[in-house]
């Protein structure tokens, strides 16, 4: 195996703005780094949802327990 002749270390980095993570200047980005926001095209697509799982939180939105008591639901307690 060939010795590593770069330094990733280097290279810039940014934090995530959907999942939280740190991830490194790619070539591809070259000419758009100050534009890149996302790590990955799932962060990119589903921006909204990966944050509330960030923050514990459902990105489906729940039913309320009035709502509940209107359709009939009962809870087998």
């Amino acid at each position: 195996m060939q010795d590593f002749k770069g330094n990733k270390s280097s290279l810039p980095s940014k934090i995530c703005v959907t999942c939280q993570r740190p991830f490194s200047w790619r070539k591809k980005w070259e000419k758009v780094w100050d534009e890149v926001k996302y790590c990955s095209d799932k962060c990119r697509r589903k921006p909204q949802a990966a944050s509330y799982r960030l923050q514990g939180k459902s990105s489906k939105p729940q039913a309320s327990s009035r709502r509940l008591q209107e359709i009939g639901y009962k809870n087998k307690n």
